[in-house]
């Protein structure tokens, strides 16, 4: 089961927000709610959401449940 919520924790100022992840796409920059800082994916990340999130993006929680 996949799950859709992530918490997205910027590293500049360490807000937190509840986000809701798309299913049908990657998420390529964030803007955090707090500070303004444009989040991008970390190096071998595919999402912001694998980079700052509780969970990962649907597509790699469905591979990591295939293993």
């Amino acid at each position: 089961m996949t799950n859709l919520i992530s918490i997205v924790t910027c590293p500049a100022c360490r807000h937190q927000s509840v986000e809701t992840m798309p299913t049908d796409a990657c998420l390529h920059l964030y803007e955090c709610k707090s500070c303004g800082t444009l989040l991008k994916p970390k190096e071998g990340d595919c999402c912001v959401f694998c980079s700052y999130g509780s969970q990962p993006c649907p597509p790699i929680q469905e591979a990591r449940a295939r293993r």
